[in-house]
């Protein structure tokens, strides 16, 4: 399997430039497709290291070369994962969309990442919950807790909401919906559209009252969700 996002993720390591770099990436690469195969077949805890060096058809030292414990697999995904819908969200002006709007194409992103793939998500997503980072990783938080500082300085998002704190819900909320869509929710369970939902409840305690009077989740108006009227 290989997966489309993984190609336009930049490599957690330094740039690759000369050929051992280039090789070094291949091989990394390699094992990662490897792994998440593996990951998705016969989920996270039946697979070894020793299997996924035969499925990349490397040595057992290569891929310890590379990560050394398996869990570091389930952290380039979310590594990958992420850089994929900073790729997209990067394509747009971001100067000339309101705050609303960037955190629910954001957080839409990485829904319709996890619907798409959703047999991957379903296995990785929770082996990260329980044998991984995913809950200490401040990543996800970060990001979010930049936009929220940007609209505190375009004047969309109050003062005195504390921002790092707004990061943190909206990863929260995020995390929450994500780990519920997958193990409880059978479909036709809507994650983008829970998403927004959560998402309209938060955004009425942070958005100043002139960005809050158009606040909806109506598929035909989540482009155009918010506006100064």
């Amino acid at each position: 399997m290989k997966i489309p996002e993984a190609e336009a993720a930049p490599s957690p390591e330094a740039p690759v430039t000369g050929r051992r770099e280039r090789k070094r990436r291949q091989v990394r690469d390699q094992l990662y497709e490897a792994a998440v195969d593996l990951f998705v077949s016969q989920r996270y805890e039946a697979t070894t290291m020793d299997r996924i060096a035969d499925a990349a058809d490397v040595a057992r030292a290569t891929v310890f070369d590379h990560l050394s414990q398996k869990v570091g697999f389930l952290e380039e995904w979310g590594v990958r994962r992420r850089a994929r819908v900073a790729a997209i969200l990067g394509q747009e002006h971001a100067e000339d969309v309101p705050i609303g709007v960037r955190l629910r194409r954001c957080l839409r992103e990485m829904a319709e990442l996890n619907v798409t793939f959703r047999a991957e998500t379903t296995v990785l997503m929770d082996a990260s919950a329980r044998f991984g980072r995913l809950l200490q990783d401040p990543s996800i938080e970060i990001e979010l807790t930049k936009i929220v500082e940007e609209g505190q300085r375009r004047g969309e998002i109050r003062q005195a909401v504390d921002s790092d704190q707004a990061g943190a819900l909206l990863a929260a909320c995020y995390f929450s919906s994500v780990l519920r869509w997958i193990r409880e929710e059978a479909p036709p369970f809507d994650l983008p559209r829970g998403l927004d939902s959560s998402l309209d409840i938060v955004l009425r305690g942070l958005l100043t009252s002139g960005w809050t009077d158009r606040i909806t989740t109506e598929p035909s108006e989540q482009t155009e969700v918010l506006t100064t009227g």
